[in-house]
């Protein structure tokens, strides 16, 4: 069963979508940069239901059917809706999923809030280097989609303020990592540098040949992992 959620924060619309689940387990997921809550998101909280979970999708500010505009948004307007998001459905105890910049927003909420217990992420912007070449003052700046989407100068110093040491710093939770060898936008050999310098618990899965957006038959095995990782590693969760 679905039951679609609007939530205000900051005075802004997000909606959310709950896929309820006849249990206290929860898992929330982050979409990226240029998506929304929709597509894989919706497979991915329909499998979370079958496993017994309830699972939330939804847009964050400045993304599909939430409010602000998109060039308004900041990593900061994101972590602030996954804590509104975590606070309206009363969560004491989460698991995060995200993809690309969603999997920025799941490691840095579980760096600040103890009621996540474990992160997976596809594909996640780790180093704020990632950036660099979208921002304005670049030497050739690039655009972050088709439509010709540019990134203000502000969106870089509110990024600024959460570079991924402070993961390193402060995330203990297990982690489980998905990423593609052909992935041109986020390169796998990110996730890599970030896997040698975490001291947290961390399974990592390598996709031969798939880019940043996985192709039906890697999601499905994506899906399949994801919930052995669960139920074998985060035992915090499975007996809240």
């Amino acid at each position: 069963m679905q039951h679609r959620t609007e939530l205000s924060v900051d005075g802004d619309k997000l909606v959310a979508i709950h896929h309820e689940a006849a249990s206290d387990r929860w898992i929330l997921f982050s979409h990226g940069f240029l998506s929304d809550k929709e597509g894989s998101y919706e497979y991915r909280a329909q499998r979370a239901v079958e496993q017994g979970f309830n699972a939330v999708r939804f847009d964050h500010r400045g993304c599909g059917e939430s409010d602000l505009p998109f060039s308004e948004q900041t990593l900061s307007t994101r972590l602030a809706d996954m804590q509104a998001v975590m606070d309206a459905f009363s969560v004491d105890s989460c698991l995060l999923f995200g993809s690309s910049f969603g999997g920025k927003v799941a490691l840095h909420t579980a760096a600040v809030d103890d009621r996540v217990q474990g992160v997976a992420a596809r594909a996640p912007v780790t180093y704020n280097r990632l950036f660099e070449r979208y921002h304005p003052e670049s030497k050739s700046p690039q655009q972050t989609s088709d439509h010709d989407v540019s990134l203000p100068v502000d969106f870089f110093e509110d990024f600024s303020r959460y570079p991924f040491e402070q993961v390193l710093d402060n995330c203990t939770v297990p982690l489980c990592l998905f990423h593609g060898t052909a992935d041109e936008t986020v390169p796998v050999t990110t996730t890599l540098e970030a896997i040698g310098a975490l001291e947290a618990d961390v399974t990592f899965h390598q996709f031969a040949g798939e880019g940043h957006r996985f192709s039906r038959a890697a999601e499905g095995r994506l899906q399949n992992q994801l919930f052995d990782w669960i139920h074998r590693e985060v035992r915090e969760v499975q007996t809240k």
